[in-house]
Protein backbone atom coordinates (compact mmCIF):
# COMPACT_ATOMS: atom_id res chain seq x y z
CA UNK A 1 0.00 0.00 0.00
CA UNK A 2 1.56 3.64 -0.79
CA UNK A 3 2.37 5.05 2.34
CA UNK A 4 0.73 8.43 1.75
CA UNK A 5 -2.05 5.95 2.32
CA UNK A 6 -1.35 4.58 5.55
CA UNK A 7 -0.63 8.19 6.94
CA UNK A 8 -3.86 9.35 6.01
CA UNK A 9 -5.26 6.71 7.94
CA UNK A 10 -3.43 7.27 10.62
CA UNK A 11 -4.46 10.51 10.62
CA UNK A 12 -7.68 10.19 10.45
CA UNK A 13 -7.90 7.49 13.59
CA UNK A 14 -5.61 10.05 15.38
CA UNK A 15 -8.21 13.17 14.84
CA UNK A 16 -11.16 10.93 15.63
CA UNK A 17 -9.26 9.61 19.06
CA UNK A 18 -8.20 12.94 19.99
CA UNK A 19 -11.38 14.91 19.23
CA UNK A 20 -13.93 11.75 21.29
CA UNK A 21 -11.23 12.38 24.33
CA UNK A 22 -11.61 15.56 24.42
CA UNK A 23 -15.32 15.63 24.25
CA UNK A 24 -15.74 12.74 26.94
CA UNK A 25 -13.56 14.94 29.56
CA UNK A 26 -15.46 18.17 28.80
CA UNK A 27 -19.28 17.17 28.53
CA UNK A 28 -19.39 14.34 30.21
CA UNK A 29 -22.13 12.75 27.46
CA UNK A 30 -20.15 9.46 27.06
CA UNK A 31 -20.81 7.36 29.81
CA UNK A 32 -18.54 4.00 28.26
CA UNK A 33 -15.46 3.34 30.02
CA UNK A 34 -13.02 4.54 27.00
CA UNK A 35 -9.50 3.09 25.97
CA UNK A 36 -7.58 5.08 23.63
CA UNK A 37 -4.77 3.85 21.00
CA UNK A 38 -3.46 7.60 20.79
CA UNK A 39 0.59 6.94 20.03
CA UNK A 40 0.00 3.44 18.75
CA UNK A 41 -2.12 4.03 15.01
CA UNK A 42 0.77 2.44 13.35
CA UNK A 43 -0.25 -0.84 14.67
CA UNK A 44 -3.52 -0.88 13.42
CA UNK A 45 -2.91 0.79 10.30
CA UNK A 46 0.04 -1.07 9.13
CA UNK A 47 -1.47 -4.57 9.94
CA UNK A 48 -5.31 -4.02 8.41
CA UNK A 49 -3.84 -2.55 5.26
CA UNK A 50 -2.79 -5.78 4.70
CA UNK A 51 -5.82 -7.37 5.26
CA UNK A 52 -8.87 -8.25 2.85
CA UNK A 53 -12.26 -6.80 3.27
CA UNK A 54 -13.43 -10.14 4.16
CA UNK A 55 -10.48 -11.23 6.43
CA UNK A 56 -11.77 -11.12 9.92
CA UNK A 57 -9.77 -9.02 12.78
CA UNK A 58 -10.81 -8.90 16.02
CA UNK A 59 -9.87 -6.99 19.21
CA UNK A 60 -9.38 -6.24 22.89
CA UNK A 61 -10.94 -3.14 24.96
CA UNK A 62 -8.52 -0.93 23.33
CA UNK A 63 -10.21 -1.10 20.16
CA UNK A 64 -11.01 1.66 18.80
CA UNK A 65 -8.03 1.91 15.84
CA UNK A 66 -8.66 -1.41 14.51
CA UNK A 67 -12.22 -1.02 13.90
CA UNK A 68 -11.38 2.08 11.79
CA UNK A 69 -8.43 1.04 10.70
CA UNK A 70 -10.48 -2.30 9.32
CA UNK A 71 -13.21 -0.19 7.56
CA UNK A 72 -15.63 0.02 10.65
CA UNK A 73 -18.28 2.94 10.50
CA UNK A 74 -16.88 5.67 12.07
CA UNK A 75 -20.62 6.86 13.21
CA UNK A 76 -22.12 3.83 14.20
CA UNK A 77 -18.90 3.58 16.67
CA UNK A 78 -19.25 6.88 17.74
CA UNK A 79 -23.40 6.23 18.14
CA UNK A 80 -22.54 3.25 20.33
CA UNK A 81 -20.18 5.62 22.87
CA UNK A 82 -23.24 7.90 23.53
CA UNK A 83 -25.22 4.72 24.43
CA UNK A 84 -27.24 4.90 21.00
CA UNK A 85 -29.83 2.55 19.54
CA UNK A 86 -27.82 3.37 16.13
CA UNK A 87 -24.40 1.83 17.77
CA UNK A 88 -23.41 -0.99 16.57
CA UNK A 89 -24.13 -2.93 19.19
CA UNK A 90 -27.32 -0.72 19.50
CA UNK A 91 -26.45 0.82 22.48
CA UNK A 92 -25.67 -1.94 24.60
CA UNK A 93 -21.83 -2.48 24.27
CA UNK A 94 -19.87 0.90 24.66
CA UNK A 95 -16.28 1.58 23.70
CA UNK A 96 -15.30 -1.57 24.66
CA UNK A 97 -17.68 -4.42 22.62
CA UNK A 98 -17.54 -2.77 18.61
CA UNK A 99 -18.46 -4.74 15.57
CA UNK A 100 -18.77 -4.35 12.12
CA UNK A 101 -19.55 -7.66 9.71
CA UNK A 102 -19.52 -5.50 6.53
CA UNK A 103 -15.88 -4.25 7.35
CA UNK A 104 -14.96 -7.15 8.55
CA UNK A 105 -14.40 -6.28 11.96
CA UNK A 106 -15.29 -9.72 14.21
CA UNK A 107 -16.02 -8.17 17.48
CA UNK A 108 -13.94 -6.26 20.78
CA UNK A 109 -14.38 -7.77 24.06
CA UNK A 110 -13.08 -5.90 27.49
CA UNK A 111 -12.11 -9.63 28.43
CA UNK A 112 -8.24 -9.88 28.56
CA UNK A 113 -7.59 -11.87 26.08
CA UNK A 114 -11.03 -13.11 25.40
CA UNK A 115 -10.61 -12.40 21.62
CA UNK A 116 -7.78 -15.01 21.33
CA UNK A 117 -9.49 -17.59 21.36
CA UNK A 118 -12.47 -16.12 19.47
CA UNK A 119 -9.90 -15.65 16.47
CA UNK A 120 -8.04 -19.10 16.66
CA UNK A 121 -11.88 -20.36 16.24
CA UNK A 122 -13.09 -18.14 13.34
CA UNK A 123 -9.44 -19.08 11.54
CA UNK A 124 -10.47 -22.60 12.59
CA UNK A 125 -13.78 -22.08 10.90
CA UNK A 126 -11.91 -19.77 7.95
CA UNK A 127 -9.93 -23.19 7.08
CA UNK A 128 -12.14 -25.69 7.00
CA UNK A 129 -14.35 -23.78 4.25
CA UNK A 130 -11.42 -23.30 2.57
CA UNK A 131 -12.52 -20.40 1.06
CA UNK A 132 -9.15 -18.47 1.89
CA UNK A 133 -9.75 -16.11 4.46
CA UNK A 134 -6.86 -14.92 6.96
CA UNK A 135 -7.81 -13.99 10.79
CA UNK A 136 -6.20 -10.97 13.01
CA UNK A 137 -6.46 -10.63 16.26
CA UNK A 138 -4.71 -7.68 18.32
CA UNK A 139 -4.08 -7.83 22.14
CA UNK A 140 -1.92 -6.16 24.68
CA UNK A 141 1.46 -7.42 26.35
CA UNK A 142 -0.51 -8.36 29.24
CA UNK A 143 -3.07 -10.67 27.93
CA UNK A 144 0.34 -12.46 26.68
CA UNK A 145 0.21 -13.58 30.37
CA UNK A 146 -3.08 -14.94 30.06
CA UNK A 147 -3.57 -18.95 29.38
CA UNK A 148 -5.97 -18.37 27.09
CA UNK A 149 -2.86 -16.83 25.02
CA UNK A 150 -0.78 -20.00 25.33
CA UNK A 151 -4.18 -22.63 24.72
CA UNK A 152 -5.06 -20.05 21.69
CA UNK A 153 -1.52 -20.11 20.01
CA UNK A 154 -0.88 -23.90 20.79
CA UNK A 155 -4.45 -24.86 19.31
CA UNK A 156 -3.38 -22.45 15.86
CA UNK A 157 0.14 -24.16 15.33
CA UNK A 158 -1.11 -28.10 16.12
CA UNK A 159 -4.46 -27.33 13.44
CA UNK A 160 -2.31 -24.94 11.32
CA UNK A 161 -5.00 -22.55 10.92
CA UNK A 162 -4.67 -18.83 9.67
CA UNK A 163 -4.59 -16.66 12.09
CA UNK A 164 -2.01 -13.40 12.53
CA UNK A 165 -1.47 -12.88 16.25
CA UNK A 166 -0.76 -9.00 17.04
CA UNK A 167 0.31 -8.54 20.00
CA UNK A 168 0.19 -4.37 20.47
CA UNK A 169 3.36 -3.89 23.25
CA UNK A 170 3.08 -1.20 24.79
CA UNK A 171 5.19 -2.01 28.03
CA UNK A 172 2.18 -1.61 30.45
CA UNK A 173 -0.54 -3.86 31.57
CA UNK A 174 -3.02 -1.11 33.15
CA UNK A 175 0.06 0.51 34.99
CA UNK A 176 2.75 -2.59 35.88
CA UNK A 177 5.66 -2.46 33.61
CA UNK A 178 6.87 -5.37 31.73
CA UNK A 179 10.16 -5.77 33.75
CA UNK A 180 8.06 -6.43 36.71
CA UNK A 181 5.43 -9.14 35.32
CA UNK A 182 7.77 -11.32 33.00
CA UNK A 183 10.92 -13.69 33.57
CA UNK A 184 14.23 -11.52 32.69
CA UNK A 185 15.75 -12.72 29.41
CA UNK A 186 12.22 -13.64 28.02
CA UNK A 187 10.49 -12.14 25.47
CA UNK A 188 6.77 -12.43 24.03
CA UNK A 189 8.11 -13.41 20.66
CA UNK A 190 10.05 -15.93 22.09
CA UNK A 191 7.24 -17.87 24.05
CA UNK A 192 5.93 -17.75 20.20
CA UNK A 193 8.63 -19.25 19.13
CA UNK A 194 8.75 -21.71 21.39
CA UNK A 195 5.32 -23.71 19.78
CA UNK A 196 7.32 -23.20 16.74
CA UNK A 197 5.55 -20.45 14.89
CA UNK A 198 7.08 -18.05 12.85
CA UNK A 199 7.28 -14.87 14.96
CA UNK A 200 8.77 -11.15 14.06
CA UNK A 201 9.57 -8.16 16.71
CA UNK A 202 8.89 -4.99 14.86
CA UNK A 203 9.31 -1.19 15.84
CA UNK A 204 5.81 -0.58 15.74
CA UNK A 205 5.62 2.96 15.60
CA UNK A 206 7.31 2.40 12.16
CA UNK A 207 3.85 2.12 10.03
CA UNK A 208 6.15 0.90 6.76
CA UNK A 209 7.85 -1.65 8.76
CA UNK A 210 4.44 -2.62 10.45
CA UNK A 211 2.91 -3.31 6.87
CA UNK A 212 5.49 -5.15 5.33
CA UNK A 213 5.71 -7.57 8.51
CA UNK A 214 1.95 -7.79 8.30
CA UNK A 215 2.26 -8.40 4.77
CA UNK A 216 4.40 -11.47 5.28
CA UNK A 217 2.61 -12.72 7.94
CA UNK A 218 -1.00 -12.79 6.28
CA UNK A 219 0.82 -14.36 3.02
CA UNK A 220 1.68 -16.97 5.03
CA UNK A 221 -1.25 -17.87 6.62
CA UNK A 222 -3.44 -17.53 3.43
CA UNK A 223 -0.90 -20.37 1.78
CA UNK A 224 -1.87 -22.70 4.15
CA UNK A 225 0.99 -22.74 6.29
CA UNK A 226 -0.72 -22.30 9.71
CA UNK A 227 -0.75 -19.33 12.10
CA UNK A 228 2.31 -15.97 12.17
CA UNK A 229 3.23 -13.91 15.37
CA UNK A 230 3.75 -10.01 15.14
CA UNK A 231 4.97 -8.40 17.99
CA UNK A 232 4.89 -4.74 17.80
CA UNK A 233 6.97 -2.77 20.07
CA UNK A 234 4.72 0.58 21.43
CA UNK A 235 3.46 3.33 23.32
CA UNK A 236 -0.28 4.59 24.39
CA UNK A 237 0.00 8.21 25.52
CA UNK A 238 -3.02 8.33 27.43
CA UNK A 239 -3.93 6.96 30.78
CA UNK A 240 -4.90 3.43 30.59
CA UNK A 241 -8.27 3.71 30.74
CA UNK A 242 -9.80 7.65 30.11
CA UNK A 243 -9.00 10.58 28.03
CA UNK A 244 -6.32 12.39 30.54
CA UNK A 245 -2.46 12.12 30.75
CA UNK A 246 -0.99 9.70 33.62
CA UNK A 247 3.01 10.74 33.98
CA UNK A 248 1.96 12.74 37.09
CA UNK A 249 0.74 9.61 39.11
CA UNK A 250 3.95 7.30 40.22
CA UNK A 251 4.34 4.53 37.62
CA UNK A 252 5.73 6.10 34.34
CA UNK A 253 7.61 9.95 34.72
CA UNK A 254 6.80 12.93 32.05
CA UNK A 255 10.37 11.83 30.82
CA UNK A 256 9.36 8.43 29.67
CA UNK A 257 6.33 9.99 27.89
CA UNK A 258 7.76 11.97 25.95
CA UNK A 259 10.66 10.41 24.88
CA UNK A 260 7.84 8.41 23.19
CA UNK A 261 6.06 11.28 22.12
CA UNK A 262 9.41 12.01 20.04
CA UNK A 263 8.84 8.45 18.46
CA UNK A 264 5.23 9.47 17.34
CA UNK A 265 4.32 7.54 14.38
CA UNK A 266 2.85 10.05 12.09
CA UNK A 267 5.23 12.13 12.60
CA UNK A 268 8.15 9.74 11.31
CA UNK A 269 5.78 8.67 8.43
CA UNK A 270 5.46 12.53 7.66
CA UNK A 271 8.97 12.97 7.75
CA UNK A 272 9.65 9.87 5.02
CA UNK A 273 7.36 11.14 3.30
CA UNK A 274 9.00 14.81 2.99
CA UNK A 275 11.90 13.83 0.96
CA UNK A 276 10.05 12.44 -1.91
CA UNK A 277 6.67 14.68 -1.31
CA UNK A 278 7.84 18.24 -0.75
CA UNK A 279 3.56 19.00 -0.32
CA UNK A 280 3.08 16.61 2.25
CA UNK A 281 2.64 19.08 4.83
CA UNK A 282 0.34 20.62 2.94
CA UNK A 283 -1.65 17.12 2.78
CA UNK A 284 -1.26 16.27 6.19
CA UNK A 285 -3.10 19.93 7.14
CA UNK A 286 -5.87 18.66 4.66
CA UNK A 287 -6.38 15.35 5.93
CA UNK A 288 -6.56 16.87 9.45
CA UNK A 289 -9.45 19.10 8.71
CA UNK A 290 -11.25 16.24 6.53
CA UNK A 291 -11.39 13.98 10.02
CA UNK A 292 -12.15 16.62 12.02
CA UNK A 293 -14.84 17.89 9.63
CA UNK A 294 -15.96 13.86 9.75
CA UNK A 295 -15.76 13.20 13.55
CA UNK A 296 -17.72 16.41 14.31
CA UNK A 297 -20.19 15.16 11.67
CA UNK A 298 -20.83 11.94 13.61
CA UNK A 299 -20.53 13.36 16.93
CA UNK A 300 -23.79 15.99 15.85
CA UNK A 301 -25.76 13.14 14.18
CA UNK A 302 -24.71 10.58 17.59
CA UNK A 303 -26.19 13.26 19.66
CA UNK A 304 -29.38 13.23 17.83
CA UNK A 305 -30.04 9.31 17.20
CA UNK A 306 -32.63 7.97 20.02
CA UNK A 307 -31.64 5.85 23.40
CA UNK A 308 -32.42 2.51 22.87
CA UNK A 309 -36.15 1.59 24.11
CA UNK A 310 -36.85 0.27 27.27
CA UNK A 311 -39.25 -3.09 26.06
CA UNK A 312 -36.27 -3.87 23.96
CA UNK A 313 -33.93 -4.39 26.83
CA UNK A 314 -33.63 -7.70 26.96
CA UNK A 315 -33.24 -8.33 23.03
CA UNK A 316 -30.43 -10.52 21.88
CA UNK A 317 -29.42 -11.67 25.54
CA UNK A 318 -29.13 -15.19 26.18
CA UNK A 319 -32.55 -17.38 25.32
CA UNK A 320 -33.70 -14.07 23.85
Amino acid sequence: MDTKQLLRDMIRIRRVEETLADVYRDEQEMRTPVHFSIGQEAAAVGVCAALRREDLAYSSHRCHAQYLAKGGDLFAMVAELYGKEDGCTHGRGGSVHLIDPAAGFGASSAILGEMLSVATGAAWAAALRGTGEVVATFFGDGAAEEGVFHESLNFAMVRQVPVVFVCENNGYSLSSPLDLRQPAGTTITGWARGYGMPARRVDGNDVVAVHQAAEQAVAWCRAGNGPYFLELETYRWREHVGPNWDYDVDHRTRAEVESWLARCPIRRATELLRQRHPDIDQQVAHWEKESDDEVQQAITKAKLSPFPRVETLLDGAYGR
